[in-house]
Order: structure tokens, then C-alpha cells, then sequence
């Protein structure tokens, strides 16, 4: 499925020294006698493979963590310190080697994440506005000349691809990368991320396409897998992929019930370059309400609210309340629309997968219209501007967005 295509003769070396991540395709297999082997030629991957990563100190931990237990390394996240590799035998005996090795700081099962959909919802109504999302929040109102100069900042989705031919998204790809293959062919067979996208900064040109909350926003589309069906390496992947190739905002329409530090470390190298991160918060408010990754990364779980790394978005509804599959609790940070709205692809759909991407288009309108502002400060006036009032609730965050108040909140500030 994936491989490690750069050349190099000695794997490990390349986990501290690599400026990028690793193409993903054909692997690798290290075993006792040495990690100086040539790259091999591509090979079909098992059927349903124990993948496992591994974050080292050095580069020398993963070599001797490879020389007792063979493994056929994926890839490296080589500014992470991390490698996902798969084991030649007994995932679980690799997993105790690795985890008694000097300088492994973990080692662990690569953790699922899914696109944060929820396929039991209807997804099509009749009595439903077209476009109702944009405005009900208040992108309408925003002004031409704000929205034509979003066309300075990317927004990065990270997801299943996207048709970028389709006319919701004509002019405004500005790059593409399909992590899979390393080229630049990003094909959507489930049309997920092209939906995403659409929401994200759909051009809407001459009535043809959808209107996304971005205006002139362009796109950076970085394509994780063919299915919804995700890992948090490949969630990491992407988002050092964006971070490294001028994406100003990155929206991850994707979740799992499971914590993963190499996707935190991805996020903090992000934020750490000015970078905002929105997650979807996930659909299982009616399922157990648990807390998801990577949004409880961006907003941890406890903070309501304060502080954290980026924003995690919660669905509302035509009347503005969470929509009753929509996550709450503590980890939310705000809400957009999100039941029935309608994008490229599908039409109607409902999910918090698509009220991320329009928290990212309001955002790229936010700087558009106050550049010197910083990750955090775009984040907090989108906070302050939602319905909320600026105070926090379980249920909504800080309530459902108000473009329109947050751009002129921050055109506000520009001038002092």
C-alpha cells in the first residue's frame, strides 16, 4: 500500500535528517544484518497487516529496536522522530521489544481515525434551503472586498481527495498531493473531501458551483486515503505535508476515539509555524458522547473553552441548536452549521465533518481582513463573535459562528 521512495541507504539516519516526510508505496524490509539495504521493489502488502509506530529519540533506538525484531518500515515522519513500521512476525513481540528498547519513548498500534461522518443521517431534504449554511452564518454580509482577499491564504483539507475539475472548485485549487501515491492525482472515489472542500471555498462562480465560507480562499487538497477510513500517521503525514507548503489553515474533517502523540506532535509542529488547525468535534453524541481526536488535541478535554491549539467544531441546525448527533462536552470549542447543509458531491449531508471546513473558510475571511493577526487571536475572535456571546457552554461551545461580526471584529482591530 505505501512505501519509502526516497533512495536513501540507511533508514534511520533519514528519521532525524529528512527535510520531508517520506513518499508513501513501496517498502522497505530492515532485518538483523543491516539497515543500509537499497530501497526493494514494490510489493503487495498483507491483506490486513499489524501496522505499529514508533517514536524514538534518535535514530539509533530504531535501528536497534529493527535489528532484534525484523520489521518492514512504511514510512517516516522524520521531523516527528516517528515511524510506522510493520512487523515481519508477532506484532505483540515486536511491540515489547520495542517498548524495552533504550531511546523508544513509544510504541504502540497505529490508532484508526474515520472521515467524521455519520451515514445513519438523512442526508437530503425538501423543505430545506439550498445553501442555507452561508446564510445563516452571516457570510452574506460579509464584504466584497474582504472576501476577494481571502485569495492570499490556503486552506489545507486533509481527506479523501476531491474532484478538482468539478466547477464548486473551479480556479481555486492552488495544490495537490496524494500521500499514497506521492504524485499529485488526488482523485475522490467516496466524494467526501470534495464535499469538505466545497464548504471549505467553494468559488460558487457565475451561480455554477457552491459557495464556500472561504470567498477567495485557495485550496491546498491533500489526499490521506481512497476511503474515509483513516490513521492518525496518515492524519500526521498531512498535516507536516500542508504545514511545509504555504497552508495557512488546516481542517481535518476526521476523528477517533483514541489519543495519539504523534498526531499531537504533528499539531504542535503546526502551530508552532502560525498555523490554525480545525477539527471536526465527531457524531457520536448518541453513541456515548465520547471525547474524539484529533479535535480534544486542538481543545483538550476539561478546558472548556480556554486556551488549546486550534478549534474543535460542533453541527447546529436550521434553528441554530446542536444538531442531535453532534458531540458536546468539554472539548468543543464552537459550532457551524451542519445538518443538512448543502456542498459538492452529495447535495445535502449532515455531519460535523462539514461544519469544520466552513470554520475554515470563516477563518481565511478573519485574516483577510486583519493579516497581522495570529493563529490564536483568529481562533478567539471567532469565539467571541459566535452566539454565544462570548461565553461557553457544553452544548455549543461559544455557540454557532457569526462571520460576518467576526470579520468585523477584526477589521475593527486593524485600525488601532
Amino acid at each position: 500500500m505505501r512505501r519509502n521512495g526516497s533512495g536513501v541507504t540507511a533508514v534511520c539516519a533519514a528519521l532525524l535528517r529528512a527535510r520531508i516526510s517520506m513518499p508513501i508505496g513501496a517498502a522497505v524490509v530492515l532485518g538483523v544484518a543491516s539497515l543500509s539495504a537499497a530501497v526493494a521493489p514494490a510489493v503487495a502488502a498483507p491483506a490486513a497487516p499489524q501496522r505499529v509506530e514508533v517514536v524514538c529519540s534518535s535514530p539509533a533506538a530504531l535501528r536497534r529496536v529493527l535489528r532484534q525484531q525484523p520489521a518492514r518500515v512504511v514510512r517516516v515522519l522524520a521531523p516527528l522522530h516517528a515511524a510506522e513500521v510493520e512487523p515481519v512476525g508477532d506484532a505483540r513481540a515486536f511491540l515489547r521489544q520495542a517498548r524495552q528498547t533504550q531511546g523508544v519513548v513509544a510504541a504502540r498500534p497505529v490508532v484508526p481515525r474515520a472521515s467524521a461522518t455519520d451515514p445513519a443521517l438523512t442526508t437530503a431534504t425538501v423543505s430545506t434551503p439550498s445553501e442555507w449554511q452561508y446564510d445563516a452564518a452571516g457570510v452574506d454580509r460579509v464584504p466584497t472586498g474582504v472576501l476577494a482577499a481571502a485569495a492570499r491564504f490556503t486552506i489545507a483539507v486533509l481527506d479523501t481527495g476531491a474532484d478538482v475539475r468539478a466547477p464548486d472548485l473551479a480556479g481555486k485549487v492552488a495544490g495537490t498531493y496524494d500521500l499514497g501515491s506521492g504524485g499529485d492525482v488526488v482523485t475522490d472515489r467516496s466524494g467526501h473531501g470534495t464535499l469538505v472542500a466545497s464548504l471549505a471555498a467553494g468559488s460558487g462562480a457565475d451561480g455554477a458551483g457552491v459557495a464556500g465560507f472561504g470567498g477567495g480562499a485557495r485550496l491546498l487538497v491533500v489526499k490521506l486515503a481512497d476511503s474515509p477510513a483513516f490513521s492518525d500517521l496518515d492524519v500526521a503525514a498531512g498535516i507536516l505535508y500542508a504545514a511545509r507548503h504555504g497552508a495557512r489553515i488546516i481542517n481535518l474533517s476526521v476523528a477517533g476515539r483514541t489519543r495519539s502523540p504523534v498526531e499531537q506532535s504533528a499539531i504542535e509542529y503546526a502551530a508552532r509555524r502560525g498555523i490554525l488547525l480545525v477539527a471536526a468535534a465527531g457524531n457520536d453524541a448518541l453513541n456515548g458522547n465520547p471525547p474524539e481526536y484529533p479535535a480534544a488535541l486542538l481543545q483538550p478535554v476539561g478546558s472548556n473553552g480556554a486556551g488549546g491549539l486550534g478549534l474543535a467544531v460542533g453541527a447546529s441546525d436550521v434553528q441554530g441548536a446542536r444538531a442531535p448527533f453532534s458531540e458536546s462536552g468539554s472539548f468543543v470549542s464552537l459550532a457551524a452549521p451542519g445538518a443538512s447543509v448543502f456542498g459538492a458531491a452529495h447535495g445535502f449531508a449532515s455531519g460535523t465533518s462539514f461544519a469544520a471546513p466552513e470554520v475554515a473558510g470563516a477563518a481565511a475571511l478573519v485574516w483577510a481582513a486583519n493579516p497581522q493577526l495570529s493563529a490564536r487571536q483568529v481562533a478567539r475572535i471567532l469565539e467571541e463573535t459566535a452566539s454565544g456571546g462570548g461565553v461557553w457552554t457544553p452544548d455549543l461551545g461559544f455557540g454557532v459562528i457569526d462571520v460576518a461580526a467576526a470579520v468585523e471584529q477584526a477589521t475593527a482591530a486593524a485600525r488601532h
